[in-house]
């Protein structure tokens, strides 16, 4: 026999499962108090309903679904592109499949992926960073086991083509491209050889490299140049001397003795620096035409030319411009500016305080449109699309830190999100919520509705005419009146 406890469970459970399939008839969609809210989306055609406050969410964008469960789970699934997002707890748990590339990770230390390549194998890896790394493909020559530090064979891992060790750091050899390095009680001592190179060092006493003047064919099936070079360092980092592009049109001379002076020397620049790190340096660069003088760098810079002009006290201020790029800062990081202008892109990004005040504007110079983004940490963030869709939100803890990310979006506003609004000028529809629908208002060119204590005080007016809704009680629906012409 059930309990009174187990009557009011079922009964719950049964209004919910009603309220979920309840059918959608034009702009009625179903409210059931704070328990649960159903409404169309705003800036884009779709549904979305609310539960619990801020914790349930289920969104529709034709066939688009998310689902959360702030901020502990969320899933974005999407038919027509083959997705799969699912993350748990994040960043801890994620979860990414995009057709048949898929991949599963903890906090990027226990990580499973996989997938199809061009030749239509299959391909599957497994990595416990930093110890375990295994990769196992229909091609076996594709195939690799790495146990650190006993033994182990990478391929495309760690930015190299292919990675052998074993007893790391006792052996190891690297392949990238063509150039081998094979190091013996890395990084002490290496020798290294590759097209028209080879090389050796004893690091930190003494170190060489040679390389010889080469071609190669680039991915358009042209020759190219590759210039060659000698290196020399002796107890690194106090004196190297490097001659590199040789046989190229900008051979440079590179001559250092750590702190006392640094030179380099070429058809293009020459730079030459006194006393490192805390001197002078001056540099002439012929290529981008200028002059600087740097006391020390980057603290104090003054550059004039064409290709750039620097005024620069750290952190009092600085005026750094290009054709193409300007950056500026006053009693860092109190104020700072930045701004990349290249037809059709001008972006520009005003800071206070480095993030807790942010304005982006972007802006297409063809067309005329712009995207805006402004963050006030941790009170308030607000973005506006290239099609003038707009959206606001106060509290925002997270997002200004980091912008754009969706998963932060997705799992964690909902919770402190206290204020939303929405606007959409192609539609005319906007809508604005407070305290997690708590006050809800939506308009539309069609009518406008608001509800108030998540929806048990509702009012709906359209062209047929106005009416309120009292605890789900429906009142007398008025019609509005349309005066006849004469």
């Amino acid at each position: 026999m059930a309990t009174p406890n187990d009557k009011w469970f079922l009964g719950f459970a049964l209004a919910g499962y009603i309220l979920t399939m309840w059918p959608v008839q034009g702009q009625d969609l179903p409210q059931f108090g704070p328990a649960y809210q159903r409404f169309e989306l705003t800036l884009t055609p779709g549904e979305r309903t609310e539960a619990v406050g801020p914790f349930y969410s289920l969104e529709y964008q034709e066939r688009h679904r998310t689902l959360t469960l702030a901020p502990v789970y969320s899933e974005e699934r999407d038919p027509d592109t083959d997705s799969i997002w699912v993350d748990i707890a994040y960043p801890f748990l994620s979860y990414r499949r995009f057709g048949g590339e898929y991949r599963f990770q903890f906090f990027q230390l226990l990580s499973f992926a996989g997938g199809q390549n061009q030749d239509a194998g299959g391909t599957k890896r497994f990595t416990l960073f930093p110890l375990y790394f295994q990769q196992r493909s229909t091609d076996t020559n594709e195939n690799y086991t790495a146990f650190l530090p006993f033994y182990g064979h990478l391929k495309d891992r760690l930015f190299r083509d292919e990675v052998d060790f074993f007893m790391f750091p006792f052996y190891v050899r690297t392949r990238k491209k063509d150039i081998v390095t094979e190091n013996y009680l890395a990084p002490f001592y290496h020798r290294r050889h590759g097209l028209g190179l080879t090389g050796w060092q004893l690091w930190p006493f003494i170190g060489k490299e040679h390389k010889d003047l080469t071609t190669i064919t680039n991915r358009y099936d042209e020759l190219v140049t590759v210039g060659g070079h000698d290196k020399l360092f002796v107890l690194w980092p106090f004196y190297f001397r490097n001659q590199l592009g040789i046989g190229t049109t900008n051979p440079v001379s590179q001559r250092a003795m750590f702190p006392f002076f640094s030179l380099t020397r070429s058809p293009l620049r020459d730079s030459t620096t006194y006393l490192w790190p805390l001197g002078v340096t001056v540099t002439d660069d012929r290529e981008k035409r200028f002059h600087e003088v740097d006391a020390p760098w980057p603290l104090v810079v003054f550059a004039h030319g064409e290709g750039k002009t620097t005024h620069r006290v750290w952190p009092f201020f600085s005026q750094a411009h290009t054709e193409f790029l300007e950056s500026d800062f006053y009693l860092w990081p109190l104020f700072k500016f930045n701004r990349a202008h290249s037809d059709p892109l001008d972006r520009t990004r005003t800071r206070l305080l480095y993030f807790v005040w942010s304005d982006i504007k972007q802006t297409n110079t063809e067309t005329g449109k712009s995207l805006r983004r402004r963050d006030l940490w941790p009170l308030y963030t607000g973005r506006t699309d290239f099609n003038g869709n707009s959206r606001h939100q106060v509290l925002a803890l997270l997002e200004p830190l980091f912008p754009n990310n969706r998963s932060i979006e997705r799992d964690f506003a909902p919770v402190w999100s206290l204020w939303r609004a929405e606007r959409n000028p192609g539609t005319g529809a906007a809508s604005q919520s407070l305290l997690w629908n708590l006050y809800r208002r939506e308009t539309s060119p069609e009518g406008k509705k608001f509800s108030l204590l998540f929806g048990l005080i509702r009012y709906q007016s359209d062209a047929n005419g106005s009416q309120w809704r009292w605890f789900f009680i429906p009142s007398h629906k008025s019609k509005n009146h349309v005066p006849e012409r004469r």
